[in-house]
């Protein structure tokens, strides 16, 4: 059903956080898509283009790209395809937007979510486009959607027989390195496809370098456009762009910080925080009290703190319930390990609270791609013997992945 205008403003995915100006004596980066249309969008040359992207595809003035190019004459923009949350994000976690005509452009709206394979293939084909760009703000960890629609997308790109382009944006958590577990085939589902680290460590044209040259059976007519300006130690706000959520329960950059970690607790039944207003910085259940704040905040975590806090989500787990719990601060960013957080959070929940249980369909072990890290906390482990388990596999994901890297 097509979107009103009203509809749309509503959405609480459209509310870009205001740019901050870029680090003293830096001029500001620019994302691949000001790179392509610096350049006359002559990459493109005219040819019938379809898009994948959402409300994260923005201008630096916060115009959404999509109508910035449907507005171009040098651009021969022909179709819209929408993830999961939608092109213009209206819909929550698990949820999409359907096939519709674009309110503000008449342009047609096709859905990928939960689509892939020659099934989404077909509805490149359907659509008549040449060249398929994908433009998405990633959030740097191998659970958050969007790197799996960009991987699903080149395939049945390469099925089809399109041209796929990569605009570029920054990893909101820097580049530095790739942290925690690498997926174990086995695991597989759209919250991980293929063997990368939880935190990557990449950015999205790099991902797709990578996706092409080692996991891609038929590896698609691929271009990347690369930023200007980015360092792989930048965090987002050095970036001088605004923030526009990529998803309802990713309101601003400090949710990106701790995501990689604390959405572990989706296997759980603790309450990672959805329903309030610092979802992934707010963990809790009925029945935990202080000692669980106590507890992790002994162990000296570089970076971070923990407060005891209590809170009532207004959807999701425990709704309308009030809980208790922590609030992750990050005191400084610059040394603090999120995975690591995450698996001292998961491993001091389980000794406190003795109500602490993995959901009944282990959807941990799809999180973190195996069951290693459910197995282990149950076998009493702690933190550093199960981040220790992971250390050979990162390695060897490590020296993979330098071969795509794009930037110093």
């Amino acid at each position: 059903m097509p979107l009103s205008r009203r509809n749309l403003l509503a959405t609480a995915t459209l509310a870009a956080v205001p740019a901050p100006p870029p680090p003293h004596g830096r001029a500001a980066s620019r994302t691949g898509f000001e790179v392509l249309a610096a350049d006359g969008y002559r990459l493109l040359d005219g040819r019938k283009t379809g898009i994948v992207t959402n409300p994260t595809g923005i201008t630096r003035d916060a115009r959404h790209i999509v109508d910035v190019m449907h507005e171009d004459p040098r651009v021969r923009l022909t179709a819209v395809f929408g993830p999961e949350h939608g092109f213009r994000g209206t819909a929550q976690a698990g949820g999409s937007e359907g096939r519709y005509d674009d309110p503000e452009t008449g342009l047609p709206v096709y859905d990928t979510y939960l689509k892939s394979g020659q099934a989404l293939a077909d509805v490149f084909t359907a659509s008549g486009v040449d060249t398929i760009v994908f433009d998405i703000q990633d959030v740097g960890a191998r659970f958050y959607t969007y790197i799996w629609t960009l991987y699903d997308c080149m395939e049945a790109a390469a099925l089809a027989g399109k041209r796929f382009v990569v605009l570029d944006r920054p990893n909101p958590v820097t580049g530095r390195e790739a942290r925690g577990p690498v997926l174990h085939k086995e695991f597989a589902t759209f919250v991980g496809r293929q063997p990368i680290a939880q935190a990557h460590g990449m950015t999205v044209a790099e991902l797709a370098r990578l996706f092409n040259k080692e996991f891609l059976a038929t590896p698609v007519p691929l271009e990347t456009v690369r930023m200007t300006g980015w360092r792989r130690s930048d965090f987002y706000d050095a970036a001088g762009l605004p923030w526009v959520p990529p998803s309802p329960n990713m309101p601003t950059p400090d949710t990106a910080l701790v995501y990689s970690g604390t959405c572990m607790f989706e296997g759980t039944n603790l309450s990672e925080g959805r329903g309030t207003t610092r979802p992934f910085e707010l963990l809790g259940a009925e029945g935990v009290d202080g000692r669980w704040a106590a507890a992790v905040n002994e162990l000296g975590l570089p970076g971070v703190r923990f407060r005891e806090a209590y809170f009532a989500p207004t959807f999701s787990k425990f709704q309308g319930t009030t809980v208790g719990g922590v609030q992750v601060h990050v005191t400084d960013r610059a040394v603090y390990d999120p995975v690591r957080t995450g698996i001292a959070l998961l491993v001091t929940a389980r000794k406190v609270w003795e109500g602490f249980a993995w959901r009944p369909d282990d959807w941990i072990d799809k999180l973190t791609g195996s069951d290693w890290v459910r197995t282990m906390i149950d076998a009493g482990a702690g933190t550093d013997e199960v981040v220790g388990a992971w250390q050979r596999e990162l390695a060897a994901f490590r020296r993979t992945r330098e071969e795509y890297l794009l930037y110093g």
